[in-house]
């Protein structure tokens, strides 16, 4: 056997060794980097959600609203909504099954077979995070999961197995093209070098098996000759750098990629307590154009408690903080519910608006809904303040439907999302008319008009508001009417025309027949006296009906 064939048998076996060994090693090094990342991202979102979902039942807890099957169900739509945004694909999907073997909660539509609900209840119990291969929808997932007693909820985490092993997979493939490409160089150059080797190349193989026995990366072959072997040397110092490159880059985006994801959910929790969450989201996505405002129209609503000052004095100021946070959790969620964003607090009173940073199907109707479902849910919340012992909340909630100015307002050091213009100031005044006519809620005629006959609806009276020149039709409306107050509502209305028309004794008697049907109403009792009055004293021939308002 020539000598050639000699050399090459014996360096070629352990020059392909060291490509494969080096490149095995980088593979599995770079392939449970990736996993490791993969597999602790996937846990940090499980393990937000159940910190998330937790904290939301000790909030029902505190509250003693663990009974309510209707805060149950806004809690847990509030953990839907929640668990969306922590999604960062489109493949990733959130579900939980319920003790009765239904999905409970889904960030996406999921239909589970039978037999796929059973083997997801069927899954032992653990408190350790570890992943597990489920089928959803005939597709394999990687999901990590935790189980949510309260609720009788098995939660899972999932992503599609396929995406899961994405970046494994194409790493796989690459280490093998890089490592035959490697070999099959290395023993081109062997054929046409080996006469020249002599004893350098022991030297060369000696540095060769101390970087396998080390897997150390950023070990190098020294070059003792600038001729084949010095070429062989450099080449292979030069393919172990890139793989050493690889391998860090691999590893600074992975850490990169997870810091920056926890920097932006963290900077989410914390603001989303203070803004809407559209509103972070735009910022996210263009931050320059969130200091500029806009004009839009949109609803408005404002609501206050009766009497305040009086109830804040005939309580001590820690029964009168929890009331009122029991309250304002309330009615919070009831707006937040219809799409409203909370403005601010002003004192007792609440400023909300809806159809902005993100306009709704029906702005209008849904600020409607969320004023009338406010004055229907005090009732409830006036049943356990009696039952402890303390002075029950009248509300009254006013709402405008404009054009107004939304955005950033203020400076640099200290700036507020809101809205102002004069539809606002309007809503303001709407709010302080439900104490002389008796009403918990009123609205505009430019709330009345886009919300059309979808809410059958009472004119309460034309009034020119304090600050506001001009006539303006005022309403109010409630979620559930009789077939009685239905009835005189429409009497009412009627009387009401009589009343613009000057038809003064016609009109008395529609509010009579009207407040018949509505012992004790005191806005048909206020137009009957109206009327009489008139009917003794006639008023001008300019009389448009417009109630002038001299306070707010």
């Amino acid at each position: 056997m020539q000598v050639r064939t000699k050399i090459i048998a014996v360096v070629l076996p352990l020059l392909v060794g060291a490509l494969v060994t080096t490149g095995s090693s980088a593979f599995f090094v770079a392939t449970n980097a990736v996993s490791r990342v993969t597999t602790e991202f996937l846990d940090f979102k499980t393990d937000q959600l159940e910190q998330y979902v937790e904290g939301q039942w000790q909030i029902l807890l505190e509250n003693d609203l663990t009974d309510r099957a209707d805060i149950l169900l806004a809690a847990q739509a509030g953990i839907e909504i929640y668990a969306r945004s922590v999604l960062r694909s489109e493949t990733e999907v959130i579900f939980a099954v319920d003790l009765d073997n239904r999905v409970a909660m889904a960030t996406s539509p999921v239909e589970l077979t039978p037999q796929e609900l059973a083997a997801l209840r069927g899954l032992p119990e653990t408190t350790v995070r570890e992943q597990v291969v489920i089928t959803v929808d005939g597709v394999e997932r990687v999901a990590s999961r935790f189980d949510f007693e309260p609720f009788g909820w098995r939660v899972f985490v999932t992503e599609t197995r396929d995406a899961f092993y994405r970046d494994l997979d194409q790493i796989t493939s690459r280490t093998v093209l890089v490592t035959l490409a490697s070999a099959l160089v290395t023993a081109l150059v062997l054929f046409f070098v080996v006469k020249r080797l002599t004893a350098p190349v022991s030297q060369v193989v000696h540095a060769m098996r101390s970087i396998i026995t080390s897997s150390d990366l950023t070990s190098r072959v020294q070059v003792h000759f600038q001729d084949e072997i010095g070429e062989m040397s450099q080449t292979f110092n030069v393919m172990v750098s890139e793989l050493d490159k690889a391998y860090s880059r691999i590893k600074r985006y992975a850490f990169e990629a997870v810091l920056a994801q926890k920097r932006e959910h963290k900077i989410r929790t914390i603001f989303q307590k203070y803004v809407p969450q559209e509103l972070i989201d735009r910022f996210f996505a263009n931050p320059e154009s969130m200091l500029v405002g806009e004009n839009r129209e949109l609803a408005v609503l404002f609501s206050d408690i009766r009497s305040f000052t009086s109830i804040s004095e005939s309580m001590q100021p820690d029964v009168l903080v929890a009331s009122l946070n029991r309250y304002f959790s309330v009615m919070v969620e009831l707006i937040m519910e219809r799409g409203g964003i909370i403005d601010k607090y002003i004192g007792d009173a609440i400023m909300a608006f809806f159809g902005a940073p993100v306009s709704g199907e029906n702005d209008a109707m849904a600020a409607l809904e969320a004023g009338m479902m406010m004055v229907e849910s005090v009732e409830l919340f006036n049943r356990e303040q009696l039952r402890l012992g303390l002075p029950e909340f009248k509300i009254g909630v006013g709402i405008n439907y404009g054009l107004v100015t939304v955005g950033n307002i203020g400076t640099e050091r200290k700036m507020d999302y809101t809205v102002i213009g004069d539809m606002v100031n309007v809503a303001s005044r709407l709010e302080g008319l439900t104490k002389p006519y008796h009403q918990p809620l009123i609205f505009s005629e430019f709330l009345r008009e886009p919300v059309g006959d979808a809410v059958v609806t009472r004119l309460v009276d034309t009034v020119a508001v304090k600050g506001r020149k001009g006539g303006l039709r005022i309403y109010t409306a409630k979620r559930a009417l009789t077939e009685v107050e239905r009835d005189a509502w429409v009497m009412h209305n009627q009387a009401m025309d009589r009343y613009f028309s000057r038809d003064f004794a016609d009109a008395a008697r529609g509010f009579e027949q009207a407040a018949q049907s509505l012992p004790g109403d005191e806005l048909c009792t206020m137009m009957i006296d109206r009327c009489r009055r008139y009917q003794e004293v006639p008023p001008p021939d300019e009389w448009d009906g417009v109630e002038v308002m001299t306070t707010k």
